[in-house]
């Protein structure tokens, strides 16, 4: 074992790790996914200054400067409770009342633990945190800055010592966009081992299904160009997580949400191999006879009368509304899926409930590049640029909804079809 890893498993087993708080009351089963909600956490925001630094990375298409034609992300976090090291000045970048614009790296102890805290605070159950197959070793994106493989490696220590310090629970998601399929079974399989190797199953935090540990694979699509897979390299992965031994896991996929309208006999076997399926639904909507924008979940029934016929394990993906103006450099207002005040969201878990599904994925905690995050965001942003915001609802509103929603599901308390807590 190189002298990188030797340190990193001291790392990821606790030695040097830094401090944790203990565990209180409030602790999240880790022993099963089912009954739970978990969004997905990106934790791939940076800033000069911060561990890695290297600049704005997913603020800013240029790294080295944030300005409104470089601007990336459709909303602004509500920056009010995090502490002056978390604070990073956005130059040039003001409030209304003329004051200084902040943003935060996720590459942060305190950070994480903050977000982790609102998950506690709200009652949401944990994350699905996405770990890049582009930025590991090898990959093409690696080369770009040698720091970023390590600084994705802190920030899964920052979530695993903030899971542990608020009995949240984590699992890991391969996110396989951007590479090649024939690059991905190389990437992976060695980047799992050497986890499992250093020690990130041994804290408690991580969650497990069947006494496994629980992986998801994220890009399972065909004659996609963003996220290039085929049914040979999908069923080696597959071969290799479900093989018995110390790397077995309970294998979860993610992709195409009309994942059972593909025509092709290879690819319906290789959904049917997995342990579970998460259609990925955020950008899917129709338009109903009001007018409104709502997200399609008419296929979600047979969706889970399959799974179930096949005793795969449906995870169905919500998110609270979309738009990526900045991020494409697009016309305001040409790519937006309204929020509606939250009902958007809302009626996504309503029909999960008329199903009786007691597990969801939200798409996504921190993602504000296309306006899917539901942490604290500012209705008062920068007014150098055009930014989305909660529509003048409290910052915390849509954790609430999350928050309500996981708790009605968890329990089998029906989610009626109009938000029933005020703002």
């Amino acid at each position: 074992m190189s002298a990188f890893w030797i340190h990193l498993a001291a790392v990821l087993m606790g030695v040097g790790g830094g401090s944790v708080i203990a565990l209180g009351g409030d602790v999240v089963d880790a022993t099963s996914l089912r009954g739970k909600v978990l969004a997905g956490y990106q934790g791939w925001f940076r800033a000069p200054g911060d561990a890695q630094n290297v600049g704005w990375i997913h603020w800013s298409r240029d790294d080295k400067k944030i300005t409104a034609e470089t601007l990336s992300v459709e909303m602004w976090p509500d920056m009010a409770e995090y502490s002056v090291e978390e604070k990073f000045a956005a130059p040039g970048w003001t409030h209304r009342d003329g004051l200084q614009a902040y943003l935060f790296s996720s590459d942060h102890p305190k950070t994480v633990k903050r977000h982790f805290k609102w998950m506690r605070d709200y009652g949401i159950d944990g994350v699905w945190l996405q770990h890049f197959v582009v930025d590991l070793p090898g990959a093409p994106a690696e080369s770009r800055y040698e720091s970023r493989y390590e600084s994705r490696l802190r920030v899964l220590q920052h979530v695993r010592d903030a899971a542990k310090a608020t009995g949240r629970v984590w699992a890991l998601t391969f996110d396989m966009t951007g590479i090649k399929a024939a690059k991905v079974v190389d990437l992976i399989i060695p980047e799992w081992k050497k986890l499992v190797d250093a020690g990130i199953l041994k804290d408690g935090r991580y969650v497990h299904e069947n006494g496994k540990p629980v992986v998801m694979l994220f890009g399972l699509y065909r004659q996609s160009t963003v996220n290039d897979m085929t049914t040979e390299v999908a069923n080696q992965l597959i071969d290799f997580f479900q093989q018995p031994g110390p790397y077995q896991a309970f294998l979860g996929g993610a992709g195409e949400w009309h994942w059972r309208r593909n025509d092709d006999p290879a690819w319906q076997k290789v959904f049917r191999r997995l342990d579970a399926i998460s259609p990925w639904n955020p950008g899917n909507y129709e338009v109903r006879a009001d007018g409104e924008k709502r997200a399609t979940t008419n296929y979600w029934a047979a969706d889970k009368a399959e799974c179930d016929a096949h005793d795969i394990l449906w995870i169905p993906t919500v998110y609270p509304g979309f738009g990526w103006d900045n991020l494409k450099k697009q016309a305001q207002g040409k790519s937006g899926i309204p929020r509606r005040g939250g009902n958007f969201l809302w009626e996504q878990f309503h029909e999960l409930s008329k199903l009786g599904a007691d597990s969801a994925m939200v798409a996504m905690f921190d993602e504000v590049d296309e306006a899917t995050a539901i942490f604290k965001v500012t209705n008062d942003p920068p007014v150098q640029a055009s930014l989305g915001t909660y529509e003048g609802l409290p910052s915390d509103w849509y954790l609430r909804l999350v928050g309500e929603a996981t708790r009605r599901l968890r329990e089998k308390v029906q989610v009626p079809p109009q938000v029933p807590i005020e703002p």
